[in-house]
This record gives C-alpha cells, sequence and structure tokens, in this order.
C-alpha cells in the first residue's frame, strides 16, 4: 500500500462508530496495545484500528466498507495462535470476534452444538457434559482459545489421534465473505453433495472469510478411561515404544510425550508425580468400555516395559487422571520457569522417523548452543519442540529463529510437514517454498484470488506471493529477516 493509499483512519473511525459501540472501536495505541500480537509475541505490529462487533449485521458493515476502501481486514479470536496468524496489519483493521460467545444450542440426540467462533473450547464440553457428551480436539490451551480460532488454524491437541482434529468434528460454519455477503458451509448430515468446502475452509487462517457460526459434532463420554505414564532412561527407546504402542494395533485416545526439560519444568508446576530424573516420558490414555480399557491398559503396560520403561505407573481415579494431563497441559507456560524466552515450534513427521528426528534436533541444539524442550503429540508425530532462549541476549532470537527454521526443513526431509496444526501464519511463510513447489503455491494464491481477489483478508500470511517464493530461493545464506516480508498479499 502506498502512501497516496493510505486509509484516512479518522474517517473510517467516524463510518465504524456509525453502527458500533464508539467504547469498541479502538483507535489509541495504548489501548491497541494487547492486539499487536497473538500468542506468538515474537512478531507484532499495531493496527490502524480495532473494532469488536457484536452481531453478524456489523461484522458485514465494517466487511463491506473496508472492501469498498481497500483496507485489510485480520479476523482475531482468543489471540492464543502461535504463528503469527492474528498479528495485525500496520494499516488495516483487527476484526475481533471476542463478543461472538455465545453457546447458540446443543442437541442431544442428534449430538451437535451451534456455537458462535468466540465461543472456549472447553466451555463447550462443560456445558455439554450435562447430556453425557463433550468436545474431541483439547488443545493445550482449550481454556482459553476459541473455536473459531480452532477453525481457522484446523487445531488438534492430545487426543486428537483417535478423535481427530478440528476438520474432522465440525460439521458446518456460517462465514461472510471479504464483501460481506452471508455464506453456508456443509450441512448437519454426514456428507453433502459438490465440492468438500468444509475442508478447504477450516484451516484457512482467515484469509479466505470471516466464520461468523460454527456446528460441531460432540461425542459420548467414554465409560472408562485411565492414562498410563511411563518414564525412559533415553529419548531413543521413548521414540521406539510409539511405534509400538500403534504397531500393536491399539489406538490410544492420546499418546503424548515430554522431554527432561519439559518433564521438570511441568512437574514444578503442576506436582502431578512425574519422575522428574528420566529423559522422557510417555502419557498414554486409553479409553472405552470398562472390559476394553482394562485390555488394551494391560498390553500398554506390558509393551512399556519390553521397550525398557524404568517406571510405569497408571492412573487409578478420574482425579488422577486429570492430575497427569495437567502436567501436559501445563507444560507450555511452565517451561517459563526454566528460560526467560521459548519460540514454539510445530513441524509433523511419520511416527516411524520420531526416533530420528529427535536425535538430529539434539544435535542441532549442541550446534546452535540452544536448549530444547521437547513436549508434543507422539502419537501423530505432530512436535511441539521449545527453543529455550534469552531475547534480551543481542543476536540470540535471531539464531532461535534460524534454529526453528531448519527443525521444520527436517520435518520436510523425512516426509513430514511444516505444521500439524498451529498453521503457517508469518512464522513458517519461509518455509512454505521448501514444502511446496511453485505450481502448487500458485494453486494455492489462485484459491485465495478466488475467495479473496484484492488479497485484504488477512495478506502476507499463509500462502507465500511468488515474489516472496523467489527471494526465499535466491538466499545464498540461511540467516533470515527478524521481520517477515508483509507487503504483498498473500
Amino acid at each position: 500500500m502506498t502512501e497516496k493509499s493510505k486509509p484516512d483512519k479518522a474517517r473510517l473511525v467516524e463510518l465504524f462508530r456509525s453502527f458500533i459501540d464508539p467504547e469498541y472501536v479502538i483507535e489509541d495505541a495504548e489501548t491497541q496495545r494487547p492486539y499487536e500480537c497473538d500468542g506468538l509475541s515474537m512478531y507484532c505490529e499495531m493496527p490502524l484500528i480495532v473494532v469488536l462487533p457484536d452481531t453478524v449485521e456489523q461484522v458485514q458493515r465494517v466487511l463491506q466498507i473496508c472492501h469498498q476502501q481497500g483496507v485489510p481486514v485480520v479476523a482475531r479470536g482468543a489471540g492464543t495462535g502461535l504463528c503469527a496468524g492474528a498479528m495485525p496489519h500496520a494499516e488495516g483493521v483487527v476484526l475481533s470476534l471476542a463478543k461472538f460467545n455465545r453457546i447458540l444450542a446443543i442437541d442431544p440426540l442428534a449430538r451437535t452444538a451451534r456455537v458462535q467462533p468466540g465461543v472456549r473450547n472447553l466451555a463447550i464440553t462443560e456445558a455439554a457434559a450435562e447430556h453425557g457428551l463433550y468436545y474431541g480436539p483439547d488443545p493445550s490451551s482449550q481454556i482459553a482459545c476459541t473455536i473459531g480460532g480452532n477453525v481457522a488454524e484446523n487445531s488438534g491437541g492430545v487426543h486428537c489421534l483417535k478423535y481427530g482434529l478440528t476438520v474432522h468434528n465440525i460439521l458446518s460454519v456460517e462465514m461472510l465473505s471479504v464483501e460481506g455477503e452471508k455464506l453456508s458451509i456443509g450441512s448437519q448430515g454426514l456428507d453433502s453433495c459438490g465440492m468438500d468446502l468444509m475442508a478447504l475452509i477450516t484451516g484457512s487462517e482467515g484469509l479466505l472469510g470471516i466464520v461468523t457460526e460454527v456446528t460441531v459434532k460432540l461425542l459420548p463420554q467414554p465409560e472408562k478411561a485411565q492414562v498410563v505414564m511411563a518414564a525412559f532412561d533415553s529419548v531413543q527407546k521413548a521414540g521406539d515404544a510409539v511405534g509400538g504402542i500403534i504397531s500393536r494395533g491399539i489406538i490410544p485416545a492420546g499418546l503424548e510425550m515430554m522431554d527432561t526439560y519439559a518433564i521438570s519444568a511441568a512437574e514444578d508446576f503442576a506436582k502431578a508425580g512425574y519422575p522428574k530424573g528420566a529423559q522422557a516420558l510417555l502419557l498414554c490414555e486409553v479409553d472405552g468400555t470398562a472390559e476394553e480399557v482394562q485390555e488394551h491398559i494391560a498390553q500398554v503396560e506390558s509393551l512399556f516395559a519390553s521397550f525398557g520403561a524404568t517406571s510405569i505407573r497408571t492412573s487409578q481415579s478420574e482425579a488422577e487422571r486429570a492430575l497427569l494431563w495437567k502436567g501436559r497441559k501445563s507444560a507450555f507456560p511452565a517451561v517459563g520457569r526454566i528460560s526467560p524466552d521459548y519460540y514454539c515450534m510445530d513441524g509433523t513427521i511419520p511416527r516411524g522417523q520420531l526416533a530420528h528426528v529427535l536425535t538430529e534436533m539434539q544435535r542441532m541444539s549442541d550446534e546452535y548452543q540452544l536448549r530444547v524442550a521437547n513436549v508434543f503429540h507422539a502419537g501423530d508425530g505432530n512436535l511441539h519442540p521449545l527453543i529455550l532462549f534469552d531475547a534480551n541476549v543481542p543476536g540470540e532470537f535471531e539464531r532461535t529463529e534460524e534454529f526453528g527454521g531448519r527443525i521444520l526443513e527436517l520435518c520436510v526431509e523425512v516426509g513430514g510437514c511444516i505444521t500439524g496444526e498451529h498453521g503457517v501464519g508469518i512464522e513458517k511463510i519461509r518455509q512454505m517454498p521448501i514444502q511446496f513447489n511453485a505450481q502448487e503455491l500458485r494453486q494455492f494464491n489462485a484459491i485465495k484470488d478466488a475467495f479473496d481477489p484484492a488479497g485484504t483478508l488477512n495478506p502476507g500470511k499463509g500462502v507465500p506471493t511468488l515474489r516472496h517464493c523467489q527471494e526465499h530461493r535466491a538466499l545464498e545464506t540461511r540467516p533470515m529477516p527478524a521481520t517477515p516480508d508483509t507487503t504483498g498479499a498473500a
């Protein structure tokens, strides 16, 4: 956007305040400060304006005004995202959907819930509990993250191995196009005719439209669930045990892994009884009927022992099971106890490559002289290495960012991909040309153009422009700029 074409901020504020409560049209820098980044706070930008509408009609008018004037729009939920997908555009509007926080209906017979995008993930399960139901995907941030953000990033969680990601647990969405037109995607049935646009919208990172309502599937609460915690004296043994579980034909509800740094930090916080001297820890949850759980628990315990587990503990009550998961779900913030800053990566690999990739990451950790705390969804190969660093040390952030890029490249090398649930956003846009060739990226841009020809929805995120790709491939040295190029529409 050139100097000449910069939007008239005062005029936009006047227009927005004509139909949105003026208190929720935020133009001053101090009040805008909380919106300058999402959970990945290393990438920040102040927006032009922040608006918090509370009706679909108000969102429509915001989109119509911005479309007419060519003003970028960045949708935002709870701001818990970890790829800078909700980072503002300096000349754009942040469209917060935080006030869309109502559960509209729960149908216990159809096992569905109709919710607004600002509803917290955990709130759906809490509301469905009286019917003996719950919502499957459970990101670690489920107490705060919203279903709209989950749709945008196709979020998963510790139970995604058995019950799937967001895309497997939603039936339909109501959304608005860049021009403010209402669209209905999906249906209440198990299938619908035509192309599967639900799969396209889920994980689209706010590039194709603004979600205003979601219908999710609900699952019956299992009769019984137990967790087996196994400690290992090497990451290699724990990685091999993960493959052993799956090859036995057991599909756990969750199969999570933590290394020694994550174990220590989580135990200091949650007091879950984690063995702090272990090099690796596996949490394997089995659910189903009482008979099924009893049989599978015995198999899991035996298998862990055969792979060299130094200790094995199985939850004996619901409270103990919840405590073991509390440690895992609080691991990310708990790592703040052992490092002033950390950079959370999100790559996915084939399960068979787990031990190799963890070993290679340790080698790179020594090379960069940066510690790595690993805590991740081992069952589906979704890695979450936390690179520990100190932003106050000159050059350490740049070294950390470079290290993170190397990890994502490694994931692609072994047959994986650069994201499992956090999305691409700005964080991983440099790695997109590593995973996808020029023709594939052109196809992504063609889809973007079909929904948003002017490129004003969340520009600069998710899909790199051809120019960006050419610049990436022309780099002769590995270090990359600290601030990604966001000048072109994605």
